[in-house]
């Protein structure tokens, strides 16, 4: 016999409890509750994205090799954003999936487990990374900036157990609804990181390692925060016991079969990364990575609205598929869509337009001045994908919420280990367009990766609205 516990029956009433309120958007119209999870997302991811492009000035200052020896060190600094946001990701969607079943107890003790398994990965993550960093970017073709690479990430690596904690309490947060608190922890930790990059780097004369240190700090800050409210005010939705601790395996398969999937999604990302780095040394040299990384970083704002669009999604998409309201999920989908299309086509088009002037901010210095049009080249070429990635990146964040990560997961690798190295190559090297190749490369990978992805989940939703039961939303089965 099974049985569902009503989400009513947690003590805290609405007025004290932010989570309860998160839980009644959820439960709601499926448009109102895109629109009043995303418009959080969409500022907090925003703020984020700006102050990666002011850490990419900050930098910018300390010239081309400082830039490149960013760009080497990021695939391995998303490496960790990878693992932590797969597990944020699989933890938040079963608990979206259990409060829309109105399942409190299980919401909990996926929470439980979802932070256990943080601090396990976490740890796992950081000892082999920093330890072999030298010989990790020498192998990544670092060359003459290995040095500032390994400046730059060992730092990180060492702080990784902060970035696992603020991605996965962060995810939780958004799981339940609070879109809001998660806002205001994402915005924190922007503001703070934009405040201390100059006074690391310059002002104590820390160079590319400030940067990081100033990254650190800030996410520090941001825990610190949710910390707070997660288990100490203890006014979220979702509540922690770890007395009596012991890992269930229901629960450790469900978080996981969408962790694992989500996680290599976002590796599969990196390790593109290093890939189209090897392409464009080889037709250009370690100016067109900084020239690759600095844009691809005008590119993470440019699409930070999807990102904030996308986590209300798995959320939305969650809570539907717990409450078995499938025509609700393609409702959603299909909306968010709608207003990522929108939004992104808008965001191409004033890039476009500003090019030259978002260039100019980034090649100010005379050590970096010269990568000036190349740069300018590369954000032309690169907004002509930003409309069509809502197609794609809101697909997978469907999937992830229904709980079929794998989906996802193929689509991605499909996208970012096959399409975009083989098109950057085939347009790099045997069209002969040197880095410029690799631009289109990037832009015709994306696109094609998107509308599989699209296609591949509008076939799901009409199989499953035909030939699954439907049962009418919060129905108990006993």
């Amino acid at each position: 016999m099974e049985t569902r516990t009503n989400v009513n029956s947690n003590p805290c009433s609405p007025a004290k409890n932010p989570g309860t309120k998160g839980v009644k958007i959820l439960e709601g119209d499926p448009k109102k509750a895109i629109i009043k999870l995303a418009v959080p997302m969409i500022v907090a991811m925003s703020v984020q994205t700006i102050y990666q492009l002011v850490d990419t000035f900050w930098v910018s200052g300390l010239g081309a090799d400082a830039l490149a020896a960013m760009g080497f060190s990021f695939p391995f600094f998303f490496i960790s954003m990878a693992l932590s946001n797969g597990l944020g990701i699989g933890g938040g969607a079963a608990i979206s999936r259990k409060i829309g079943a109105r399942d409190k107890a299980g919401a909990d003790n996926v929470a439980v487990h979802t932070i256990i398994m943080m601090l396990l990965l976490g740890l796992i993550f950081t000892i082999p990374f920093y330890v072999f960093a030298p010989q990790i970017f020498s192998l990544a073709g670092a060359g003459e900036t290995a040095d500032l690479a390994v400046a730059y990430s060992r730092v990180i690596f060492l702080g990784s157990i902060v970035v696992f904690f603020t991605n996965v309490a962060n995810s939780i947060l958004r799981a339940e609804g609070d879109s809001k608190r998660a806002m205001q922890a994402m915005i924190l930790g922007a503001v703070l990181n934009i405040i201390l990059d100059p006074i690391f780097i310059y002002t104590f004369k820390m160079g590319i390692a400030g940067a990081a240190w100033a990254t650190l700090l800030s996410l520090a800050i941001s825990s610190v925060m949710m910390l707070n409210w997660l288990f100490f005010r203890k006014d979220t939705f979702v509540s922690f016991d770890f007395k009596d601790f012991s890992f269930e395996r229901d629960i450790v398969n469900d978080i996981f079969r969408i962790t694992i999937p989500a996680s290599a999604q976002q590796l599969s990302m990196s390790l593109s990364m290093l890939v189209l780095n090897l392409i464009i040394v080889n037709v250009s040299n370690t100016d067109g990575v900084a020239v690759y990384s600095t844009g691809w970083r005008v590119a993470t704002i440019a699409i930070a609205p999807l990102v904030g669009i996308a986590t209300a999604v798995v959320s939305v998409s969650g809570a539907s598929f717990g409450a078995r309201d499938f025509k609700k999920a393609k409702t959603a989908h299909t909306y968010a869509i709608k207003l990522g299309l929108l939004i992104e086509s808008a965001v191409a088009a004033f890039t476009f337009i500003l090019a030259p002037q978002i260039a100019a901010v980034f090649t100010q210095t005379e050590e970096a001045a010269h990568i000036a049009p190349d740069l300018i080249h590369f954000l032309r070429v690169i907004c002509i994908f930003y409309p069509s990635v809502s197609f794609g990146m809101l697909s997978s964040s469907f999937f992830q919420g229904a709980g079929k990560g794998l989906n996802a997961l193929i689509a991605n690798l499909l996208r970012t280990i096959v399409f975009i190295p083989l098109f950057a190559a085939f347009f790099a090297f045997t069209l002969d367009m040197g880095q410029v190749g690799a631009w289109w490369g990037i832009v015709a990978g994306n696109a094609i990766g998107a509308g599989v992805t699209f296609v591949w989940a509008r076939l799901y939703q009409s199989t499953i609205l035909k030939t699954e039961p439907l049962h009418k939303p919060h129905e108990q089965r006993v």
